[in-house]
């Protein structure tokens, strides 16, 4: 089996056409402002990879989106980590769904059948601050309520259709308040999108700041959960934040991967060397793929999400070793004679910049294997 032959598979099986696109626009085209990629994602129905097919999507498991996620990141890390954050909006949607019985599963037969893309307006990007913790100001109007704040950076800022945002909602009983799911229609009177990202890297991801201003949200357009805030993290919670890391490292181990298969592809490189580097990005990638097993299965508590965090900073470490011992062993006229080796470097070490961050989390790892619960500082 060639390298990556399984992930491009199950990408060709579920995404039929993307990866043959992807790799006609080469690399250079698809990470840059205005990247062919997200389109290329939209007509292949990425949209609806984790909508059952029942609903009109590609119904993925958790495992097999992990392998789609590094296929995509291998061929465009801009699009496997903008793409990240479309799939982390629809895990939130998937798990509601599970356990209530209201209209969410409209919503995501209505995303995946029409390929909208969600961009995320959760907390992720703001130093020190809970992935899912609301980020919004909230006050109730008639029919709805109101939201401003902003998010920075957002991916998918240029082509999103909606973007989602953790809220606190009074409840309707008048108990309280509750977590809820905004989704705001792209272009809502009060949005507004402005250049944000500065970087060369991963700028095919449209990550730039987007602010809402008084937006109106009406009431169909709020996914209520039965999450309070200041407790501890519920199922719902803990599914949210087990999908992101999952998804994100796979990403990243994209981008380390295409190196790898530059350097496979050299045959004056002594296969020891080659061998070694799979070694360590496949035993990374074979961790991920543990954890979204244990994800299928329905595991949803503090002990897979402690395990998630294993792995994706373990894969951080696989990746700060892949990435120099790659680009050494390519050589210097493989660096210059093009963008593709110095960029791959350059973006692949992205993952250590997502919260929460290692030094943050060693605590709250270190109490929670002295069984204490679990908590994301």
């Amino acid at each position: 089996m060639r390298f990556l032959e399984r992930e491009r598979a199950v990408l060709g099986k579920l995404l039929p056409g993307l990866d043959e696109a992807l790799a006609a626009h080469g690399l250079t085209a698809l990470e840059r402002p205005g990247s062919p990629g997200i389109a290329a994602f939209r007509e292949a129905g990425g949209p609806g990879l984790l909508v059952a097919a029942a609903h009109g999507g590609a119904g993925a498991t958790a495992v097999q989106a992990i392998q789609v996620q590094r296929a995509i990141g291998a061929r465009s890390p801009s699009l496997a980590v903008a793409t990240t954050m479309h799939h982390f909006s629809m895990a939130g949607l998937v798990v509601v769904s599970e356990i209530s019985n209201g209209f969410e599963w409209m919503l995501m037969e209505g995303i995946a059948r029409e390929a909208k893309l969600l961009a995320s307006g959760f907390a992720e990007g703001t130093s020190g601050q809970n992935i899912l913790a609301p980020a919004m100001r909230v006050t109730p109007a008639d029919g709805g309520v109101r939201v401003t704040g902003a998010k920075r950076p957002c991916s998918l800022s240029a082509s999103m259709d909606l973007l989602t945002a953790s809220i606190l909602v009074p409840r309707l009983d008048g108990t309280g308040d509750q977590l809820a799911i905004a989704l705001i229609p792209a272009g809502s009177e009060g949005m507004s999108v402005s250049p944000f990202w500065g970087s060369f890297a991963l700028a095919g991801a449209e990550s730039d700041q987007v602010v809402l201003d008084e937006v109106f949200v009406p009431d169909e357009l709020l996914v209520r959960t039965d999450s309070a805030p200041g407790q501890a993290l519920d199922g719902i919670q803990i599914a949210g934040f087990l999908w992101f890391e999952v998804l994100m490292t796979a990403s990243y181990l994209g981008a380390a991967s295409a190196l790898v298969e530059r350097v496979l592809g050299q045959d004056r490189i002594p296969e020891l060397e080659r061998v070694r580097l799979v070694c360590d990005v496949e035993a990374a990638m074979a961790a991920v793929e543990t954890v979204a097993a244990r994800l299928d299965n329905g595991a949803r508590d503090s002990t897979a999400l402690a395990e998630s965090l294993y792995a994706r900073y373990a894969a951080q470490d696989a990746i700060a070793r892949i990435v120099p011992r790659a680009v050494e062993l390519l050589g210097g006229m493989a660096y210059f004679a093009a963008d593709d080796v110095a960029y791959l470097s350059a973006c692949a070490n992205g993952l250590s910049l997502h919260p929460p961050s290692r030094s943050r989390m060693a605590g709250p790892l270190v109490a929670q294997l002295g069984g204490q619960p679990l908590t994301i500082a």
